[in-house]
């Protein structure tokens, strides 16, 4: 299929254009050892991400947000992380040529992330930013994914509007941020969800590749 009539891009940042997994499992395992909690596995964190760093570690730590701690270890994590965000974190096969393409061809690009806001933005200056017009992460006072909030401020910065726009995610979280935000959706089966689990929701599209993307986008 190919999405037509579009110039804008919205993409999520971990798991579809970043594979941050071990960069999170490694800084989640270091908090948690700090305070004598069991270590993660990978595939473990894989399933704990996706709605923020607040519910990443609700989910970490025993008892969740019910942890006397719980405040006071989302802030290590936050520091500790915003400052090892890079370590083994890289893009996906693919990720920066397509975003080129996308640039030459004249497309708008931001990336939406439940991340906090400082770490999408170093994570963008590091490895995207000579393709994409805005990036956006959790911060105060704006409903993160998957409210609309944060996809609409993107769009306000870069200057395009919903219709415009599509939204390429790799998770349940995405799939319904989009629909919240009234926008067309691709979503990417290399990421943190098993393709199954995209398959299974409501005219679900889903990308095997970044050229696949492309194409569906009427690019090449």
């Amino acid at each position: 299929m190919k999405m037509k009539h579009k110039d804008t891009v919205i993409f999520d940042l971990d798991g579809t254009l970043l594979n941050t997994l071990d960069d999170l499992r490694d800084s989640v395992n270091v908090i948690m050892r700090r305070h004598g909690y069991p270590e993660h596995s990978l595939e473990q964190i894989r399933n704990f991400v996706g709605n923020g760093v607040g519910n990443l570690i609700a989910r970490a730590i025993p008892h969740g947000r019910d942890n006397g701690s719980f405040d006071r270890i989302l802030e290590e994590f936050r520091s500790y992380y915003t400052r090892h965000c890079r370590i083994k974190t890289k893009p996906y096969e693919g990720v920066l040529d397509m975003m080129k393409t996308f640039s030459e061809r004249g497309y708008k690009l931001a990336i939406v992330s439940n991340k906090n806001d400082a770490a999408v933005k170093e994570l963008n200056k590091i490895y995207f930013s000579e393709y994409t017009h805005a990036a956006v992460g959790d911060r105060e006072g704006i409903k993160r994914k998957p409210a609309p909030d944060l996809v609409f401020l993107a769009l306000e910065e870069i200057g395009s509007v919903k219709e415009r726009a599509v939204y390429i995610g790799d998770s349940e979280v995405d799939y319904n941020t989009a629909r919240n935000s009234g926008m067309d959706c691709i979503l990417v089966s290399w990421g943190f969800r098993d393709r199954e689990l995209l398959e299974s929701f409501p005219e679900a599209v889903v990308a095997d590749d970044c050229a696949e993307i492309l194409k569906m986008l009427g690019v090449c």
